[in-house]
């Protein structure tokens, strides 16, 4: 599957305004909301980029299964795509998903906590979350905020191809401003 992205950030003193105006747009159902625990392997090869893995449990549900999550590079093609747009792999797996990354050679980069809402507006997923640096490896209860605003994702799967999906996201997205505006965030351009 593709993943369609769109980020971006909005302060905590409009974070009730834009809650508000999620409920009122999307599904008519009350969003999820969740706290996660994220770990990010890397596997080094010969090549330069290093092979990134994502692994996800909730703290809200201890016995929930893990989420291993693969991002891959995003497409560079279409510059007029109004969405970022990278191949996606989410599976299932167990509790000993660690032990299993670092026996096949994995180490851990880093860790942070999430928490925050999850709307849907049909096939869109909208999550609203605040990111916490993990003070000491391993201690989710000792954690520290990485900054004063919300990160605001907008993403959908699906297949290859289905670049109308850009432009709905779009669309929604321009519902949003101005509390939050959300862009194509361009990878190059990040620091690491």
């Amino acid at each position: 599957m593709m993943e369609y992205l769109l980020q971006g950030s909005v302060l905590d003193q409009a974070l009730e305004s834009l809650l508000h105006r999620l409920r009122g747009l999307c599904d008519n159902m009350e969003p999820e909301t969740f706290t996660d625990h994220e770990l990010v392997y890397l596997l080094k090869g010969q090549q330069g980029n290093p092979f990134i893995l994502r692994a996800r449990r909730s703290l809200s549900h201890p016995k929930a299964p893990w989420h291993l999550r693969y991002l891959g590079q995003p497409e560079v093609g279409d510059k007029s795509r109004h969405a970022l747009v990278r191949n996606c792999v989410d599976v299932a797996a167990s509790h000993s998903l660690p032990d299993f990354l670092n026996e096949m050679g994995f180490r851990m980069d880093h860790e942070f906590v999430a928490n925050g809402h999850i709307f849907r507006k049909g096939a869109m997923k909208i999550v609203v979350s605040k990111l916490s640096r993990i003070l000491v490896p391993g201690n989710t209860e000792n954690t520290e905020r990485l900054s004063l605003s919300y990160l605001v994702e907008l993403s959908v799967l699906a297949p290859a191809g289905q670049d109308t999906v850009s432009e709905d996201m779009r669309s929604f997205a321009e519902q949003l401003k101005p509390l939050v505006h959300l862009e194509k965030i361009d990878p190059s351009k990040q620091r690491h």
